[in-house]
């Protein structure tokens, strides 16, 4: 069988030359048949068995590998091939009040549909780096200990690496134990209401057994903080003169 040479250029998105582009040529039962590097100007050639249907596979650092279904007849083919270049973001977590790197920082990369992509922690420098993602619209999202979490939309493009800079707002937590009586005693299952300066109500909690609370993720600022323990019940009854009858009452948090 006469071998039938197949030749062209491989260029990038936009154009220019990929020169050392790895060029395989395989059978359409997966078996390899030809491998050639292109020159520096993205020209490269390689021998088929002869006529008839191929895969050719072009890959190259920094590209997305391409496959491409040829068909070899009795003269040389000249066949082109385009790679695009693989997409990636990065960027640097940092403090909002003081600008330093925020270590250890959680980074989740998702889609439109909420489909997580790569997650990630920040390095000492607070920087992050995701590669090989593909091109479109995510959501970003950052949180650390000590700092509110974020989240941003983000336009990854074609090719190269698209870099971010997340600044993170610090938070706060406020705790505490809720007592009662003269002995001071922690009051279990009381209600909590934290509201902001504006009157808004910023959070509710039950104190545990212990008579604790806590409210995490807070912004920095002027609180109003109320406790309180059951509201009161009133329920109608009629009371005979004759026989002294029971009557219990049962206090309860109302279901929000």
């Amino acid at each position: 069988m006469d071998r039938t040479t197949i030749h062209g250029s491989v260029c990038g998105a936009d154009g220019t030359a990929v020169g050392a582009a790895t060029v395989t040529l395989i059978s359409l039962q997966g078996r390899q048949l030809g491998r050639a590097v292109a020159e520096q100007d993205g020209s490269y050639a390689i021998d088929s068995p002869g006529a008839g249907s191929y895969v050719l596979i072009a890959a190259a650092q920094g590209q997305q590998p391409q496959a491409s279904t040829v068909v070899v007849g009795d003269e040389p083919l000249t066949y082109d091939i385009a790679l695009s270049g693989t997409s990636g973001l990065a960027g640097v977590v940092r403090g909002l009040a003081d600008a330093h790197p925020v270590a250890d920082a959680m980074v989740v990369v998702t889609d439109i549909r909420g489909e997580v992509l790569a997650t990630g922690k920040t390095g000492m420098a607070g920087t992050f780096s995701f590669d090989e993602l593909p091109a479109g619209t995510f959501t970003v999202a950052v949180n650390a200990s000590g700092y509110r979490p974020v989240a941003l939309p983000v336009e990854v493009g074609a090719a190269g690496i698209t870099r971010i800079d997340v600044e993170l707002r610090s938070g706060t937590f406020l705790q505490g134990t809720v007592r009662a009586g003269a002995d001071r005693r922690p009051l279990n299952d009381a209600r909590v209401t934290l509201l902001d300066a504006a009157g808004n109500v910023a959070g509710t909690a039950t104190t545990r057994e212990d008579g604790t609370y806590a409210f995490t993720d807070l912004d920095v600022g002027d609180y109003t903080l109320i406790a309180s323990g059951y509201p009161p019940v009133a329920t109608s009854m009629t009371v005979d003169s004759y026989d002294g009858e029971g009557h219990d009452v049962e206090l309860g948090h109302p279901r929000q």
